[in-house]
């Protein structure tokens, strides 16, 4: 005999959820925005999940939470088809799909060890994006082209 068992997870007060993550990404992310656990927050995170669009993916929730623009940049780096979702009083109050900018200013550190904002700390990196799929961003300064997993790895 076959039992249906279902496991839900606890729906968040306030807060944010980050849906539609590509799997194996929620990590990244986290240690990205500087959580360890150890902040308090009631984290939930679910990683391989089915998903009709992606296949699989990743999500995460953070109770007491919120995320400030330069964040929200960053994660679209790592997760550009990702969804940001307000939570308060248990309620989405905002829905939005993350979309990158096509310059990014000051979020990542240039991959050319002699680029002149590696050496200068008051002129800040500036990129173009040159491809979003798969992606491919640009240095103003030195031209120098990086892919996803180099951006994951320079973020400031």
């Amino acid at each position: 005999m076959m039992v249906n068992r279902e496991l839900r997870v606890q729906k968040i007060r306030d807060g944010v959820v980050i849906d539609h993550l590509r799997a194996g990404t929620a990590l990244k992310i986290l240690e990205m925005l500087g959580i360890t656990g150890k902040e308090g927050y009631i984290i939930t995170i679910a990683m391989n999940v089915p998903s009709q669009k992606l296949g699989t993916k990743d999500i995460i929730k953070i109770e007491g939470r919120y995320l400030s623009p330069s964040e929200v940049s960053k994660i679209a780096l790592i997760a550009p088809r990702a969804t940001l979702n307000i939570i308060k009083d248990y309620q989405v109050m905002k829905k939005e799909r993350l979309t990158l900018p096509d310059e990014i200013v000051g979020i990542i550190r240039c991959s050319n060890p002699t680029c002149i904002t590696n050496h200068e700390p008051q002129i800040q990196s500036k990129f173009r994006v040159v491809s979003r799929e798969p992606l491919k961003i640009k240095c103003e300064y030195c031209e120098t082209v990086m892919g996803q997993e180099e951006i994951a790895k320079r973020l400031s």
